[in-house]
């Protein structure tokens, strides 16, 4: 019996060191261009340890030092390499190989990587690839750029094993032996017709646990679960979370099978769709896949300026309304000093909202078809923790401000009115956002905040000068 323990965080930490050391003792060695004794040191490095001494190489010493050591690779390692690294260091590294190197890399790599590889070079290095591929080749691949960037399409890959129903299981598993090398998975096989319609799945355990002259179409699942080619990601990220599956395969609109999508693929493209709702909830835009160290100072001026401009300009309609009522905050001064906390609450309280529905959403937990619902329990949520928030206000405007009854109301009142308004709004815009199409993480963070400011801000002033009159 094979017994399997997770890694402690000790553990985890020294492999880590142990890494660091050996790409420092390799770059040493390059340095000291004693390449004979930095290829025995390669070994030591798995394949994404050796991505990154590679990028350092190229940091450090140069990208023609850096070419050196991707050559000092396997071919099978050096495309698995390859395909860790960013975009810039593959066109710099495919402008300076030769042709042949190119075509023994992305022979290597599997279908699915090679497919991430090209959307990300320039035109002309595509064509340099291109170039040295097959017709079939070509055709195939050209046929998986074009899907849209963020469909199933785009994140399958054609190597996968299928099986004839009216197969023997015994036939079946001597297929599998001479094309699972070849195959991103053995574990679930697709059943398929003449006509390349998707007939059913079988899984691996079934074929070694039954007899060999059975037929595939007797044990074979007929129910199967797929998705379309054009299916959004964050589709196709569901459906792997509800089912648990380890492959998924991918159908056109005659439920031809044309890829599978594999569990390693789709976390990436979570990671990316986290990764982009995160920026945008920040207010944020435009980003792209380098990280914050490599994304240089005026592309990230240009990501941020945008939304704060944007944000600036909601900002000014909040003066506005403050220049509106300029003549009651003079006769009152006191309105003021509670304007910053009545403002802060009520974008608290609708980012909190949003945050927790746009989870929702992306959870599939809550839909647009959900808006009443939503809005109904906001609206308890939000009243009850407006008269917890206004009670403790009360308090402490009454007894350490010492502010009058009249001024203690005003305040209050308006808090809970404020944070009720903020809660329902963060609930019901990123709803909206997603009837109409929009990125619900659009309706998150700066947005709501500064939306609710005006609210804000008209909402006290306006019940200052009902309530104050009555005084």
């Amino acid at each position: 019996m094979v017994i399997l323990c997770a890694m402690t965080s000790e553990e985890k930490t020294y492999e880590e060191d142990l890494a660091e050391e050996t790409q420092a003792e390799i770059l040493d060695l390059l340095k000291a261009k004693n390449y004979i004794a930095a290829r025995k040191k390669l070994h030591l490095l798995d394949d994404i340890e050796t991505a990154e001494l590679i990028t350092e190489t190229e940091n450090r010493l140069g990208i023609e030092i850096a070419i050196v050591l991707l050559r000092m690779l396997k071919k099978d390692q050096a495309a698995e390499v390859f395909s860790r690294l960013s975009p810039e260091d593959q066109t710099g590294i495919i402008t300076r190989i030769t042709d042949y190197e190119i075509k023994t890399i992305i022979d290597e790599m599997d279908f699915d990587d090679m497919i991430d590889v090209l959307e990300e070079l320039p035109a002309n290095i595509v064509d340099k690839i291109l170039e040295k591929s097959t017709p079939a080749e070509r055709k195939l691949v050209n046929t998986f750029l074009n899907y849209p960037e963020d469909s199933a399409g785009s994140l399958m890959t054609p190597s996968y094993v299928t099986l004839q129903q009216e197969w023997t299981v015994g036939r079946a598993l001597k297929h599998i032996k001479a094309v699972g090398m070849r195959s991103e998975t053995v574990y679930t096989c697709y059943v398929k017709d003449r006509g390349r319609r998707l007939l059913g799945v079988v899984s691996l355990r079934d074929l070694v646990t039954r007899d060999a002259d059975e037929l595939i179409s007797e044990i074979m699942i007929e129910d199967v679960v797929f998705v379309n080619v054009l299916d959004d990601r964050e589709e196709v990220s569901e459906v792997f979370k509800r089912y648990e599956f380890f492959a998924i395969p991918v159908v056109d609109n005659e439920k031809r099978l044309v890829g599978i999508i594999t569990f390693d693929d789709i976390l990436k493209a979570i990671e990316e769709e986290t990764t982009e709702d995160i920026e945008r909830m920040a207010g944020v835009i435009g980003t792209d896949d380098k990280g914050y160290f490599e994304t240089s100072i005026l592309r990230q001026v240009r990501n941020r300026l945008p939304w704060l401009i944007i944000l600036m300009a909601s900002a000014m309609l909040t003066g506005l309304v403050i220049a509106y009522y300029e003549m009651q905050l003079a006769a009152i001064p006191s309105l003021i000093i509670y304007l910053p906390l009545l403002m802060g609450t009520g974008g608290n309280a609708g980012s909190q909202s949003a945050t927790l529905i746009i989870r929702g959403l992306a959870l599939g937990e809550v839909a647009p078809k959900n808006a009443l619902k939503v809005l109904f329990r906001e609206l308890r949520i939000s009243l009850l923790t407006a008269l917890a928030l206004s009670a403790i206000n009360m308090t402490k405007i009454l007894l350490l401000d010492g502010q009058p009854i009249e001024i203690a109301l005003t305040v209050c009142s308006a808090q809970i009115i404020i944070v009720v308004i903020a809660k329902s709004l963060g609930g019901m815009l990123p709803l909206l956002a997603k009837r109409v199409g929009i990125d619900p993480a659009l309706m998150a963070g700066p947005f709501i905040a500064s939306l609710v400011d005006t609210f804000t801000c008209f909402v006290y002033l306006s019940l200052s000068i009902v309530i104050l009159s009555l005084f």
